[in-house]
């Protein structure tokens, strides 16, 4: 027995291997921090990007350099052009549009039209081009599926945000402008 005590003594003492301890302890602390903020930080470019197209596709309109006329194809055409990061975009985009009238202000309906990927065939629900010295009210909707889906924050993005069919979520971005009258 003596000689079992005086071993594990004299492994007590040893500091051999002390750095490959700090490393399994620590390794996986830092790779999820850093796997956050890299998803957190591809989740803001796309939300930004979404934001950005649809500014520059909502300006386009009140400038006229697009026909008067907006359908929901063409404008998705528009914003897919122009927002670079927003994987297929054509597809996952739904876009609702709605004449609103500013004195008895009503607000938007809190849920959001979004794409259903059981049936992509399904139109919006609401999409009205307007007319002159209208209020309108643009929101495009953005499915996104996170880029490590099982692993850190996106195995509790589902808490954090709302999940949509194809276990993917949305992005949401809201404009507004008025519709200019014809002469």
């Amino acid at each position: 027995m003596t000689w079992l005590r005086r071993k594990l003594k004299r492994l007590r003492r040893r500091e051999d291997g002390s750095a490959t301890l700090e490393f399994v302890i620590l390794f996986p602390i830092v790779m999820t921090v850093f796997v956050n903020c890299f998803e957190m930080g591809m989740i803001m470019l796309r939300q930004t990007m979404l934001d950005r197209s649809v500014d520059l596709a909502v300006r386009e309109i009140r400038i006229g350099e697009v026909q008067r006329t907006v359908f929901h194809n063409g404008l998705r055409r528009l914003i897919c052009s122009q927002s670079g990061v927003l994987k297929d975009c054509e597809s996952r985009l739904r876009l609702e549009m709605r004449v609103v009238d500013p004195r008895t202000w009503t607000g938007l309906d809190p849920q959001v039209d979004c794409v259903n990927l059981d049936d992509p065939a399904a139109p919006p629900q609401q999409f009205i081009p307007g007319a002159g010295n209208q209020l309108m009210v643009l929101r495009a909707c953005h499915l996104f599926e996170p880029l490590v889906s099982n692993f850190a924050l996106g195995a509790v993005l589902g808490d954090l945000m709302d999940r949509e069919s194809g276990d993917m979520y949305r992005l949401v971005s809201v404009s507004s402008f008025v519709v200019e009258p014809r002469f």
